[in-house]
């Protein structure tokens, strides 16, 4: 059983707050990812978590213990670098029965471990290399069936596949979402990829500048977004954005702001009428639609990707991105009109980047 909870942890350099006042709660046997940009604090909780940092303030507790001042010896996680840390003198079957040997395990456990972890990881015709005379990807599976060995009760991994080409990476995540379900252990998984984490994830937390801004499934985190950074930063392209202005007796309508055209909107929080943020994710913009476009906009740039068709759009200056069939005939300088989903269209305050759509989850 492993439980992670974070109680208001806060990590301080002088005046530079890493985290502040971070709670999170880590469900037994899931995978939780930490996303978030380089710098939010997303390492620094994972470093906290396994002890090799201290946190300024805040507690950590592994299911009811306390393990705040727990050294990491202690704590029964294992770690997975994005450098793989193997030592480069000793051979794969070394590497991998290192930590073992250092807790004193009888030869024949260790022995018996080693080959059930290097099947696992299908490196069972490496143990005699060394790491020099392997792949990135085969170094990452020693990585990993050096963690495997030993059991832990929680497992703790800082962007493992960032050093891995796209083709690998693609290979390594089905790998890991598999070894999770064998292992049936927690995962805490920490990346800045939000492909990654859409794909590999049991719940997402967002994280920016040292704050939790959204904890949540990946459908939740793409679909219904809390504010306008966890919009913009989950999705590939990103969500296009557009300011604007409510207008209608009940707001029920966006105008954007020298773009010429209104938006219908959903059900809003509140009936604000303050600046706003208007957001759109190409998929859900339809070119050449059955009914009444919007407005129009001209293609300027055109971008296939085989199954899918992506075109940036200019309107009064201000550029969009949309998606389409890979068939659509629209190339560059052509006019097209367009209509927003009213139904998939977003909404945030200018100021705060909150949404401003009923039933979003907001971290307070």
């Amino acid at each position: 059983m492993a439980r992670v909870s974070l109680k208001k942890l806060t990590k301080s350099y002088g005046d530079v707050v890493v985290l502040d006042e971070l709670t999170l709660e880590m469900a037994d046997r899931e995978f939780l990812t930490l996303l978030g940009p380089s710098g939010c604090g997303k390492t620094t909780t994972l470093n906290i978590i396994a002890g090799l940092d201290s946190a300024t303030s805040g507690h950590v507790f592994f299911d009811s213990d306390d393990v705040t001042e727990v050294p990491p010896e202690r704590r029964d996680v294992a770690m997975v670098f994005q450098t793989y840390a193997l030592y480069p003198h000793m051979r794969v079957v070394d590497n991998i029965a290192f930590g073992l040997r250092m807790r004193k395990t009888p030869r024949d456990e260790i022995e018996r471990r080693v080959r059930e972890a290097a099947k696992a990881m299908e490196i069972s015709h490496l143990l005699m290399r060394k790491p020099r005379e392997l792949s990135g990807g085969q170094r990452q599976r020693v990585a990993l069936a050096r963690a495997i060995v030993r059991d832990p009760r929680l497992f703790l991994l800082d962007e493992p596949l960032s050093n891995l080409d796209a083709k690998l990476r693609v290979s390594m995540r089905t790998e890991l979402k598999r070894l999770h379900a064998e292992l049936d252990k927690t995962f805490v998984y920490v990346t800045h990829d939000q492909a990654e984490s859409l794909i590999m994830s049991d719940r997402i937390a967002v994280l920016n500048e040292g704050k939790l801004q959204q904890l949540g499934t990946p459908e939740d985190i793409y679909n219904q977004p809390a504010n306008a950074f966890v919009a913009g930063f989950v999705g590939s392209p990103p969500m296009n954005f557009f300011d604007g202005g409510l207008e209608g007796e009940e707001r029920e309508r966006c105008r954007m702001v020298g773009r010429g055209f209104t938006c219908e909107l959903r059900p809003l929080t509140s009936k604000t009428s303050a600046e706003v943020r208007l957001g759109v994710r190409p998929e859900d913009i339809e070119l050449s639609p059955d009914g009444e476009p919007m407005a129009q906009a001209t293609v300027v740039v055109r971008e296939p990707l085989g199954s899918d068709l992506y075109l940036t759009l200019e309107l009064n200056g201000a550029t969009f991105k949309a998606r389409t069939r890979p068939s659509a005939d629209f190339d560059r300088g052509d006019l097209v009109p367009f209509r927003f989903d009213p139904e998939k269209v977003h909404l945030f305050e200018s100021a705060s980047g909150k949404s401003l759509l009923k039933n979003i989850p907001v971290i307070a």
